[in-house]
């Protein structure tokens, strides 16, 4: 078994190409974020069935947009949507 000695300079580097490798992943992650997403998108992103996605539209919790036959939501709306029913916890344990 061979014995490595790391120095400064090595974590140094190390530290760099960790940084810039977290950069890409969150340039990407922001580009990934579209204005409008389609019912199947959606559907994944809140792990939700077609008939939920459907009572949503129907019972105006959520707002969307009709072009021709296909169905888009704004990204914008689904934040809002989660953000009104969230709820706050109280019995924090690390409080």
């Amino acid at each position: 078994m061979a014995i490595e000695i790391l120095t400064k300079a090595d974590l140094y580097e190390f530290r760099k190409s960790l940084l810039e490798d977290i950069r890409e992943i969150l340039k990407e992650k922001n580009e990934q974020t579209k204005k409008w997403l389609k019912s199947t998108e959606v559907r994944k992103l809140l792990n939700i069935s077609p008939g939920t996605l459907q009572n949503l539209r129907t019972n105006g919790t959520l707002s969307y947009t009709k072009i021709g036959g296909i169905i888009y939501y704004a990204n914008q709306d689904i934040d809002n949507l989660l953000e009104i029913n969230k709820v706050n916890n109280n019995s924090n344990p690390f409080k």
